[in-house]
């Protein structure tokens, strides 16, 4: 029950502590930002479109084997 009531005691701290960390953020900014998305956006569809075309190379060569 003690461990119970400590965990509760430093709640507040460990919040004004979180919210004194965000403060310090230095937030992207709205070109940044773009173009990180833009990067993330161009890879996703880049490693999207290799692993199909590695599955369907697999695909083709197991049913070349197989059948």
């Amino acid at each position: 029950m003690q461990s119970i009531m400590s965990f509760f005691k430093v709640i507040p701290q460990f919040l004004q502590n979180v919210a004194s960390e965000m403060r310090k953020v230095r937030w992207p900014r709205r070109n940044e930002l773009t173009k990180y998305t833009i990067t993330v956006l161009t890879t996703i569809v880049f490693f999207g479109i290799f692993f199909t075309l590695v599955d369907l190379g697999i695909t083709f060569l197991l049913e070349l084997i197989l059948y």
